[in-house]
């Protein structure tokens, strides 16, 4: 890559500060959209985001001279996602929702960074509406599928080596309407896909996550579904084909093969490859049918049709597969719902209200379950509360109040 002119700029947010972000060729950049479609309302709600880390969900950045920058720059397994693709260090910050003076649909950004050698910095927006939290979008311009009432910005920066820079001075945001995205769907969005297995102990994930032995979490190809650390914001469930065994897991992890492919997307919204059916991942079409040459976005040829990663938790004890297959995934985050957090996990699914019934997969720590109804059962000691109240999940699947963190609904009906 050509070396950068070392300068200070202020730039539509995430558009890199060099010629592209790394590993992404021209031919799987995303569709151009062009510059946004004009200057935001004049009566648009404007803001600077605190840049301060604060720690907790923060990745490996420090406030440091007046800029936000790597902590550490060198390019190694604590320093970069586990399914990162070549040498890169990685930061993110979470900037404190922000709490708006009025609902809005569209929100624009303008990031101030400086960077040289390879260096990349950009921001994305999500909005919070209807209890949870949409996409991850681009910063330049997002338009949320309903009004949002708080809105959330994340600034990512990358360098390929200690001698390369990208440092950000700041970030100002406006929020006004326009008119929204399709609606969101009645029911959350559910493909068949193939399944590998994460592995990587002691490496990190995208959002700052140690994999542990036997971990329970889940990977997609784009970080617009990429939790916060601590956090099951954007959680699947997969299943089996046979729907013998489930996992809820959340997800902390970019991949497989791409890291811009949200392929459950609808192709007006999808970041790449927007030539593609909705649901087809393109690792899938590049195995299956030499799409884009047979090479992911880094150009390297794909060796198997893998839409998501698994942690090997999930993989060996959640589904217990012995060997990479395709499963059934659902994107819970796509419809809405009352949902329970899981806070003590991994968490049996039971077939019943009690533990005498079997167990048909796991919900991980920080998942957030879809919650149907509840039914009196078994009196269980959890690590919240002392209940015989069970909640039945969409599939049929129980589990104890005792072990759910919150529940997003003052009230459920009973089953």
């Amino acid at each position: 890559m050509a070396r950068v002119r070392r300068t200070l700029i202020a730039l539509t947010a995430l558009l890199t500060l060099t010629a592209g972000v790394p590993g992404t060729p021209a031919s799987a950049a995303p569709p151009a959209a062009g510059a946004p479609s004009g200057a935001a309302a004049p009566d648009a709600e404007r803001w600077s985001a605190a840049l301060a880390v604060a720690g907790g969900d923060d990745v490996n950045v420090t406030w440091r001279s007046g800029r936000l920058r790597l902590a550490d720059t060198r390019p190694t397994a604590r320093t970069r996602p586990a399914a990162a693709a070549g040498p890169v260090a990685e930061g993110i910050l979470l900037t404190a929702p922000r709490l708006l003076d009025r609902p809005a649909t569209r929100v624009r950004a303008r990031l101030a960074a400086r960077a040289r050698d390879g260096g990349t910095a950009t921001a994305q927006v999500r909005g919070w509406r209807s209890g949870r939290w949409t996409e991850w979008r681009d910063a330049a311009e997002a338009v949320f599928d309903q009004p949002v009432t708080r809105v959330q910005a994340r600034v990512v920066l990358t360098t390929p080596d200690a001698a390369a820079e990208a440092t950000v001075t700041g970030l100002t945001l406006a929020a006004d309407r326009a008119a929204p995205t399709a609606a969101p769907p009645a029911v959350a969005r559910t493909y068949r896909v193939y399944a590998t297995r994460i592995g990587l102990v002691g490496g990190v994930t995208a959002n700052g996550h140690t994999v542990g032995v036997r971990d329970h979490f889940a990977a997609l190809p784009t970080r617009r579904g990429l939790s916060p650390r601590g956090t099951g914001d954007y959680t699947v469930k997969v299943c089996t084909t046979s729907g013998s065994r489930c996992e809820y897991a959340p997800v902390w992890d970019v991949g497989p093969w791409n890291t811009r492919d949200d392929w459950w997307n609808p192709p007006t919204v999808r970041e790449n490859w927007r030539d593609l059916p909705q649901g087809l991942p393109e690792a899938q079409a590049a195995y299956q049918s030499g799409y884009n040459g047979g090479r992911d976005q880094f150009g390297r040829t794909v060796r198997n049709p893998a839409g998501l990663d698994l942690a090997d938790g999930t993989f060996w004890d959640g589904l217990r597969l012995t060997d990479n297959a395709w499963v059934t995934v659902t994107l819970l985050w796509t419809a809405g719902g009352p949902r329970g957090v899981v806070g003590s996990g991994p968490l049996n699914l039971r077939s019943g209200a009690g533990t005498s019934y079997p167990s048909r997969g796991l919900a991980a720590t920080y998942a957030q379950v879809p919650i149907e109804c509840h039914v009196t059962g078994q009196r269980i000691a959890g690590p919240y509360r002392t209940t015989t109240r069970w909640y039945r999940l969409t599939g049929g699947f129980y589990v104890s109040h005792a072990y759910l963190s919150t529940i997003s609904a003052d009230t459920l009906p009973r089953c």
